[in-house]
């Protein structure tokens, strides 16, 4: 039975799939290097550049969502790559630096970055600073709303992407078995249609339904678990009592 599950890593942890690209473009390769590590280790994909110029070019030719940018770089520096970058892209730009003068940030901000990170940083904060980039990217419509077929649906920060078999909460990659996606996918793809355990279970399972209430509710106990903030009080998948299940718009 598929799983919808992280690759395996090298040390046996599991690794959470990546569904997002990000550009990490600094002249120090022990910087790229640890960013490499902290990023890939979250689950999302890591292409590099060395200075401003290739980072450019790499934005040109390579789908990103994300960039990290170092500000002070030899050759074209981060300055002027985003200002290259913003003028024919709306991919988020997060400046690196050592220098967190207002004056550097305002500057930084004024050639559209999104977000400007002072280093030494924790990669608590990187990581914060990166998924709500990506998450204002997302729900504002720097990516579109729909894959091309429509197999992309979203409601607020959640989003399944049919294509990918993936499922993200507010940038956030979220790991489901087959049958957790199925029936997240069938319920986010009709939001707010109310679906009964029967219908649920047929749909999912395609085949006659046996014990469905038990057996959807179980299902949905773990993908609540996995999507919500609070289970208990969850935003997005709803139980309707005595009729079954809906995913909310949000």
């Amino acid at each position: 039975m598929m799983a919808i599950t992280r690759p395996e890593r090298t040390d046996g942890m599991a690794q959470a799939p990546q569904p997002y690209t990000i550009l990490v473009c600094d002249d120090d390769p022990d910087i790229v290097a640890a960013l490499r590590i902290y990023l890939t280790g979250e689950g999302y994909r890591v292409v590099s550049a060395s200075d401003g110029t290739e980072a450019v070019e790499t934005v040109q030719t390579t789908p990103v969502h994300l960039v990290l940018l170092d500000v002070m770089m030899p050759g074209l520096d981060g300055i002027g790559a985003a200002a290259r970058i913003r003028s024919a892209s709306n991919v988020p730009i997060v400046f690196l630096s050592a220098k967190g003068e207002e004056a550097d940030r305002v500057l930084g901000l004024h050639v559209g970055a999104d977000d400007y990170i002072v280093k030494p940083f924790s990669p608590l904060e990187l990581f914060a600073r990166v998924r709500s980039a990506l998450r204002r990217y997302t729900q504002l419509g720097g990516l579109p709303a729909t894959g091309e077929d429509g197999h992309v649906w979203r409601t607020g920060g959640l989003e399944v992407d049919d294509d990918r078999k993936a499922v993200s909460v507010d940038g956030v990659p979220v790991a489901l078995t087959a049958l957790e996606f199925g029936i997240l996918r069938h319920l986010i793809s009709s939001l707010d249609r109310v679906y009964s355990s029967e219908q649920i279970y047929e749909a999912v399972w395609r085949e006659p339904a046996f014990d469905p209430g038990r057996t959807v509710a179980v299902h949905v106990r773990h993908i609540r678990e996995k999507i919500e903030a609070d289970p208990k009080h969850p935003r997005y998948l709803k139980v309707v009592y005595g009729l079954g299940y809906k995913v909310a718009s949000a």
